[in-house]
């Protein structure tokens, strides 16, 4: 039988990712392609003590079907403490509990934007929010980016030229995939160019805790105070990756509509998970959680930081140099395609991935490449990196 895929998903490419995750079955392959948090990172024994008391005391209440809009209790305590911390909601706003920052992505496309109307994105940048955008049947345009965020006059250039942008996705701390923080210039540069042209920003803040060396810079919601900014953030690098819970903050008429979107597509999240998130929060200390998996990471990216000056000459390839979150982006001097180099790393047993993953135009070719520190151990970055050396002194 001859079978027909609908127009928003027939265009579709596997993830990049996912498609390599394929060749991590071999045991010998040294992953650097994962996005994924530092298995070290949970807090396994405590989850553990409350799983069993939440079994013990509200079974009841886990195990049944909850509202749309999430767990009240950790509803509450997400707001109070976006608020408290970094002066995110307030009048006016509504926050809603999602399956994952990715589900979050997904609803304000789905609710902000028509069939063909453009997403304006940094290029790169992530391959599932790429996706969210494609499958609802949006045209993304790329806005390159530069070393310290995306680049203003290009996206003024974008807005200006580029008809039918009804939306602004941005990930401005520590961007997956190139690791880079936007300055506090550009934010608000950006802020009065969406205002100006009458744009909505998404901005996703999944890695905006895990900052290790510098010092924080003022969301983009904080700073925008018109409801031109929704904001999506997670548990999934902090608490838990498997939980699949994730938070969306956004103005009280859109965070309407995106629970009656939310309704059609798993009637609410994981209410197991979301009551075992506002237990943690509540009767553990979640900023000291959070400041030791800060330690971990700031000692594994300064290793693999270390390696790659060890083990890569600056004249074949230059890298980023994060000051927090889970990514370090890799540049090929010289060259349009990291393919080859891609494909040299796995015959050499190690999987990263390639920059044309994170592209809006899926033809184009990228020199660059995404290295993750946060998943291999210590003796993995030290040998993968290695072989990287070998791969690129090869080409």
């Amino acid at each position: 039988m001859d079978y027909i895929f609908s127009d928003k998903i027939a265009s579709l490419k596997p993830s990049a990712i996912r498609e390599i995750f394929k060749s991590l079955t071999d045991p010998s392959v040294i992953s650097f392609a994962a996005g994924n948090p530092a298995p070290e990172s949970f807090p396994v024994t405590e989850l553990s003590e409350l799983s069993a008391r939440l079994f013990a005391e509200e079974a009841a209440t886990a195990l049944q079907y909850g509202i749309t809009e999430g767990y009240t209790p950790l509803r509450e305590a997400v707001a109070v403490r976006q608020k408290d911390k970094f002066d995110i909601g307030g009048a006016g706003e509504s926050t809603l509990i999602v399956s994952g920052g990715q589900q979050g992505i997904e609803l304000t496309c789905k609710v902000l934007c028509n069939e063909g109307d453009v997403v304006l994105c940094e290029d790169p940048s992530f391959i599932g929010a790429l996706n969210s955008f494609r499958s609802n049947g949006s045209k993304l345009v790329g806005v390159p980016m530069e070393a310290d965020g995306i680049c203003v006059d290009a996206l003024e250039k974008a807005l200006r030229t580029t008809p039918h942008v009804k939306l602004l996705y941005l990930i401005p701390t520590f961007q997956n995939p190139t690791g880079i923080t936007m300055s506090l210039e550009k934010r608000k540069a950006v802020l009065q160019l969406a205002k100006q042209y009458g744009v909505m920003i998404l901005e996703d803040n999944p890695y905006g805790e895990l900052r290790f060396a510098g010092r924080d810079i003022p969301t983009l919601k904080s700073m925008g105070t018109d409801g031109q900014v929704i904001y999506c953030s997670s548990f999934s690098k902090i608490l838990s990756a498997g939980m699949r819970v994730g938070f969306v903050i956004a103005p009280e008429e859109i965070a309407k509509k995106m629970t009656v979107a939310k309704q059609g597509e798993d009637v609410h999240t994981n209410l197991f998970f979301q009551m075992l998130c506002y237990r943690y929060m509540t009767e553990y200390d979640l900023d000291g959680h959070i400041a030791a998996i800060n330690d971990l990471y700031r000692r594994k990216c300064a290793l693999m930081l270390s390696c790659i000056d060890r083990y890569i000459p600056q004249d074949i390839a230059t890298f980023t140099r994060p000051e927090g979150g889970l990514f370090i982006w890799g540049t090929l001097t010289g060259r349009t395609d990291s393919s080859d180099f891609v494909q040299g790393a796995l015959s050499q047993k190690v999987a990263v991935v390639p920059g044309s993953a994170f592209l809006c135009d899926t033809a184009a070719t990228s020199p660059s490449f995404r290295l993750n520190y946060s998943t291999p151990t210590d003796e993995q970055i030290e040998e993968g990196v290695r072989r990287l050396g070998k791969v690129c002194r090869s080409l």
